[in-house]
């Protein structure tokens, strides 16, 4: 349940992320409101998660699901670069989070 839990904090980290920017520098209300409360339920829910897992890797997994995933709707929503050297770091940091994952704690 921990694991549900951090995958739908960092899914949400997404969101808001990409809340960011529609909110336009927290100019505009509504956008900025929602963003806000996706912050903070993503937080919440990464709190909640760390209460069994190791404080460490949780947030490198948070962050690294937030991280990849709001590059890669950049590429598809806002034309971002897709060069084949930013898709290389993206696949570094997949491959880190898979690592935490997997590594034994010790």
């Amino acid at each position: 349940m921990n694991w549900l839990m951090l995958i739908v904090a960092g899914l949400l980290e997404i969101v808001w992320a990409l809340g960011m920017k529609y909110s336009d520098g927290f100019t505009k209300p509504i956008p900025s409101a929602v963003t806000v409360l996706l912050i903070a339920l993503s937080v919440y829910l990464l709190g909640q998660a760390v209460k069994t897992l190791p404080v460490g890797m949780a947030y490198g997994v948070w962050t690294g699901i937030g991280t990849v995933g709001t590059v890669i709707m950049g590429i598809f929503f806002f034309q971002e670069s897709a060069s084949p050297a930013r898709l290389f770091c993206l696949a570094l940091i997949i491959v880190g989070i898979i690592g935490l994952r997997l590594l034994p704690e010790s």
